[in-house]
């Protein structure tokens, strides 16, 4: 099992509540790592010793944007050897937003479902994949 925290990047207390909730009902384990801007999620990157196992990342932050913390993480090296799974988790999937998170590598780019049991079902498809997945950094 991948026991890197979770790194959820969100702004809306209710969307981090309904998200770490959904993880809760889903039995994930992971520490989560709580972030309300980019730019913090980015200092705790370039700081922290952790694998993180993934991160969730609304697209439209304060202070740093979720495309910008994803262009930052793809442009420094030491960030990007970790090989972290960056997906987006957003309101609304307005296709320019698309088409830039993919230019930027991004390993996915989901619209957040608007019931619990949507979120929930999204995000068991989500950790399921990545738990599954071989990538660089896998200790497996």
């Amino acid at each position: 099992m991948k026991t890197g925290p979770i790194l959820i990047i969100e702004d809306d207390v209710d969307d981090q509540e309904f998200i770490i909730d959904a993880l809760q009902t889903l039995g994930v384990n992971n520490q989560i790592e709580l972030f309300d801007n980019g730019l913090k999620a980015l200092d705790y990157l370039n700081t922290t010793e952790q694998q993180p196992f993934l991160i969730l990342s609304d697209v439209n932050l304060p202070v740093m944007n979720g495309l910008q913390v994803k262009f930052e993480i793809q442009n420094n090296e030491y960030l990007k050897k970790k090989s972290i799974p960056f997906i987006f988790l957003s309101t609304s999937a307005d296709m320019k937003a698309v088409s830039e998170a993919f230019d930027l590598n991004v390993q996915g780019f989901f619209v957040k479902e608007n019931t619990y049991d949507g979120i929930t079902q999204q995000l068991k498809q989500i950790i399921e994949y990545w738990r599954n997945c071989r990538h660089p950094n896998n200790k497996q």
